[in-house]
């Protein structure tokens, strides 16, 4: 068995080639080559915390996978990571546990990579300005897969503690230095939409982080931080004015997604208004974007095979390059 760490997995794969890899499973899952049971959830309530466990199959790559992902939110104020996670991969025509791996970056990177895809295909071309609301632990994968697919010049920062804005900036700042463009916070979360070609939202928030109304005419908006019914970041105005709501998966979305279940269960937005899955439009079809000036919302909760698909690509590349460590039980 091997075992992969963070700082193997950061060195061996790519937000490009997850992204690819990402496109390439919603296509495994539109065409129902895929098998992912609904995940797990245990709640720590007296901790405010759960524990997710998420099991898949991709019958075309020959791979089962579980991934454990525990999410401490209180973890931050004792220098802790507020997610952790791990990956245990099985080859499916043996039967043979082949790889346990750190699932903390990949999470991120793969969860990136599923808005990086939507973006490719719903965002203008032209889109030059991103605003991110919420600094945490999502926003850098975020960031990187739309830095994957648009050519941004600016982006804006907003988060409801300013200075966790201020450090994200400066972590930022050192990512990429070769990128020119130039980052900005903001304590306003409508003036922040309003100027921006793409919004990402990645916060655990339970009310809306801005007003639909302030979004411009050709915003696309990637919502990945709510994941459970109860969470919500966007209002029913941005539902209401997107031309094409797409979900990750329709069975996850319209069981998790509070940014859709709770304006459903209001009356004030139904479900029914969903344009189609992410893998429809990967496959053709449906259209992406049609025009620049449609508003494009995505809604991802996040499926397991993605997680088997890229945790079986980082498997097989640290074959080939002979990275990581060998262990047997």
């Amino acid at each position: 068995m091997l075992l992969l760490n963070d700082a193997t997995i950061r060195e061996l794969y790519s937000m490009k080639e997850c992204i690819e890899d990402v496109e390439k499973a919603f296509h495994y899952g539109h065409t129902n080559k895929t098998l992912t049971p609904i995940r797990v959830s245990v709640p720590h309530e007296k901790f405010g915390a759960e524990t997710l466990y998420m099991p898949s199959y991709i019958e075309p790559e020959n791979y089962t996978a579980i991934k454990i992902v525990s999410i401490f939110p209180n973890n931050n104020s004792e220098g802790r990571p507020v997610l952790q996670g791990m990956i245990l991969l099985t080859d499916a025509t043996t039967g043979e546990h082949v790889a346990v791996m750190d699932a903390t970056y990949l999470t991120v990177l793969r969860t990136g990579a599923s808005s990086g895809a939507a973006t490719k295909y719903l965002a203008r071309k032209n889109s030059e300005t991103c605003a991110i609301l919420g600094c945490g632990a999502q926003a850098i994968g975020q960031l990187q897969a739309v830095m994957s697919v648009a050519d941004l010049e600016h982006i804006i920062l907003y988060n409801r503690t300013i200075e966790k804005a201020e450090a994200f900036k400066h972590k930022l700042s050192s990512l990429d230095p070769k990128w020119r463009g130039s980052i900005s916070v903001q304590a306003d979360a409508n003036k922040a939409v309003s100027e921006a070609d793409i919004v990402i939202c990645s916060t655990k928030s339970s009310t809306p982080l801005f007003d639909g109304s302030f979004l411009k005419e050709g915003t696309h908006v990637n919502a990945i931080g709510s994941y459970q019914p109860h969470m919500q970041e966007v209002d029913a105005q941005t539902l209401i004015r997107s031309s094409k709501v797409v979900v990750d998966t329709m069975e996850g979305a319209l069981q998790e997604a509070g940014d859709l279940i709770i304006p459903d269960k209001e009356g004030v937005w139904s479900t029914d208004s969903i344009y189609s899955e992410i893998g429809e439009i990967i496959c053709g079809e449906k259209a992406g974007r049609e025009d620049d000036r449609e508003i494009t919302f995505y809604k991802s909760v996040g499926i397991g095979y993605l997680d088997t698909m890229v945790a079986s690509a980082v498997y097989r590349k640290a074959i080939k390059e002979g990275k990581g460590e060998r262990f047997c039980f």
